[in-house]
């Protein structure tokens, strides 16, 4: 434990009860967890196949796992779990899933899949926004933890009883194909815990000991799952910022930190308030803002490090000025600087605010990367490769049928596909079980039912490869057996075309964990994850995000575009009384920053063809005036700047002249 201060050495000794360690941004929160699964394991506290460490992302998740493979050498931590809340969750299922009515080999749908299966449910022609409120409702209910029975049993209005009768015919459905959603990857355990005594013993004995990091960020049933795994000995370490919490309005509920005081009175609670990221005046501003905000358990973060810059706040005509700054002040920094482009990231409120920097930035040839363009897992060919994994691991997923028999196309048309899904309703089975059947083939074309029948076979043939190689392998079987490549090879105008998709599907191999085949059970089990794994690295380009996504990453230049009255905070949050969150996530965006912090607001904005008047954010005028430089109110810093700018602008302009 060399290197910790006293608090996180308070964290990492107390093992004995309930702890909630309270970590400041850029505080050292995973190096505390770190530790303390060392600790667990050298000191003889608890074996490493009895702790478990619960993160948010697949990335964090490997980040840690790496940093733990570093610190404790040797196979002391063989059997240590380190995964998310939906991996957890997942390894429940698959183990008890007898007990809730699955089947193994069952699978996952994703929000397409989910989202396909709810407008199947409901009156042809509903309207895309009456569709997505359906799935939120119901998707909200089951982060409640709720059963179809105590949604409608709760339901209050005539739209939540819509919700709940739909959310019943939808649960119905998933269980007559096999599947469970995103959602039921914690409903479900949470369900049998609760309800199977024998099932929680067990649990209870196979986890001794929990850390939970960011556990502001649970909602109410990852919060009921902690707690049943942990029972009333409370052996746990929930790391989490009060600070940080900003996403309510997928479920998240900030309160369960002060749950854990009532349901665990002996709760010990350790503040980590030492910055290891930010300048001094970054951090003085950042708790002067969160001041506002009430508090159970105030934290003040402070640093060893120097002042530095103080904080710039522009004032910009419109979005297109704002853009135009940001991009030359990026330029100007990175040749000042001889910095890396991923020093720098433009944060926003919303993703549209992305255009105008993208245009700015391409002018002066700056590599940028933005954040939730499209992801490798959403590209085409993987989407169909993985569609055939998929059915080939869970033979009742029609979803994955119905994408697999069209891709590539074959002579298995919508008017085919009609009939076999009447076929499927009246006999009460599954599509790609109905296929199988003769009789079903017999009903359709001679050319459908041989196309169909041919079909089914490399399915089973593919099922039968998956019981000897390992997934990997089985997707470049399956890339040439299915007519994949063909069809690719088809479509593409161009070898080079042709090629980077053909290495899509190479890459998509190496996504899966490597070994032999065990069969479909395998192949359903690391599909389940890995449709929602985290997408690429960004390389050395300027990163482009919204404040959301920003969370736990940090740069050594930081940009907040648009902080203004009605964006930031934004006029909905207002509106539903999320004021507070708003502050929040200008305080998560402030705490990014390494050494310099930029703001930029605008006078006006264009809606509907007409000129809009804008007010700088409120949370501006929350910073201390002293550690903001405003344009203007310093003559001869600001001409100081312009003339550093100018010969910079004339460099640039000579460079690219040169390369023309």
């Amino acid at each position: 434990m060399h290197g910790l201060n006293p608090p996180q050495r308070a964290a990492v000794l107390n093992t004995d009860g309930p702890l909630l360690v309270l970590a400041g941004a850029g505080s050292g929160k995973t190096r505390v967890i770190v530790e303390k699964i060392a600790h667990l394991i050298a000191t003889g506290r608890m074996p490493a196949k009895r702790i478990a460490a619960i993160t948010f992302t697949n990335k964090s998740a490997k980040e840690m796992r790496e940093r733990v493979a570093k610190r404790i050498r040797g196979d002391a931590a063989d059997g240590l779990t380190i995964c998310t809340f939906h991996a957890l969750g997942l390894k429940l299922l698959q183990i008890e899933h007898a007990k809730l009515g699955l089947r193994r080999g069952f699978s996952v749908f994703d929000s397409d899949d989910s989202n396909a299966q709810i407008k199947d449910l409901l009156p042809a022609g509903t309207k895309p926004d009456v569709l997505d409120d359906m799935r939120n409702l119901i998707s909200r209910a089951k982060n409640a933890g709720l059963s179809p029975e105590q949604a409608m049993a709760e339901s209050r209005s005539p739209r939540e009883i819509e919700a709940a009768t739909l959310y019943e015919l939808y649960q119905k459905r998933l269980t007559t194909f096999n599947a469970v959603d995103f959602d039921d990857l914690i409903r479900l355990p949470v369900q049998l815990l609760e309800a199977d005594r024998d099932a929680q013993l067990a649990w209870r004995e196979r986890i001794g000991y929990l850390l939970v990091d960011e556990c502001q960020d649970t909602n109410d049933a990852q919060y009921r799952l902690l707690k049943a795994l942990a029972g009333p000995a409370g052996l746990f370490t929930c790391v989490g910022d009060d600070d940080q919490s900003i996403y309510a309005w997928r479920g998240a509920n900030p309160d369960n930190l002060l749950e854990l005081g009532k349901d665990y009175p002996t709760l010990e609670i350790v503040k980590l308030e030492q910055n290891y990221r930010c300048s001094n005046r970054v951090l003085r501003a950042a708790n002067a803002l969160i001041a506002h905000n009430p508090h159970e358990h105030p934290k003040t973060l402070w640093s060893d490090q120097a002042d530095g810059e103080r904080i710039r706040v522009w004032e910009c005509r419109d979005s297109a000025h704002e853009a135009e700054k940001v991009a030359a002040e990026i330029h100007f920094q990175q040749q000042k600087h001889n910095a890396p482009w991923s020093d720098f990231c433009i944060l926003f409120r919303g993703n549209h605010q992305s255009r105008a920097l993208e245009k700015a930035l391409q002018l002066l040839r700056v590599p940028y990367h933005l954040s939730g363009g499209t992801a490798f897992l959403e590209r085409g060919e993987v989407k169909d490769a993985l569609a055939w994994l998929r059915l080939v691991a869970n033979p009742d997923d029609d979803a994955a049928f119905l994408r697999a028999v069209t891709a590539p196309k074959r002579e298995v048309g919508a008017t085919s596909l009609a009939k076999l899904a009447e076929m499927s309703r009246h006999a009460q089975l599954p599509m790609s079980r109905m296929a199988e059947s003769i009789h079903a083939i017999k009903q359709l074309t001679p050319r459908a039912g041989n196309a169909l029948d041919g079909f089914v076979n490399i399915v089973r043939f593919l099922r039968d490869e998956a019981q000897r190689i390992s997934p990997g392998e089985l997707v470049g079987v399956l890339a040439e057996r299915s007519g994949l490549l063909a069809s690719i090879r088809a479509q593409c105008k161009d070898e080079a075309s042709y090629q980077r998709r053909k290495e899509n599907l190479a890459e998509l191999s190496g996504w899966f964990d490597g070994g032999r085949g065990s069969g479909p059970g395998e192949l359903a089990a690391q599909l389940a994850l890995l449709s929602h794994a985290d997408k690429g690295e960004a390389g050395n380009q300027v990163r482009l995000m919204s404040l959301h996504a920003a969370k736990g990453l940090e740069f050594r230049f930081v940009f907040i575009v648009g902080v203004e009255d009605g964006n930031l905070p934004h006029d909905a949050s207002l509106d539903e009384g999320r004021l507070d969150e708003e502050r929040r996530l200008m305080y998560v965006g402030i705490t990014r920053a390494k050494e310099q912090l930029y703001l930029s607001h605008s006078r006006e904005t264009q809606r509907w063809g007409e000129r809009i008047r804008l007010k700088p954010s409120r949370f501006i005028e929350e910073l201390p005036p002293g550690e903001l430089q405003r344009d203007g109110a310093d003559p001869v810093a600001d001409a100081e700047r312009k003339r550093e700018r100018s010969l910079a602008g004339f460099a640039a302009i000579k460079a690219l002249l040169e390369e023309g």
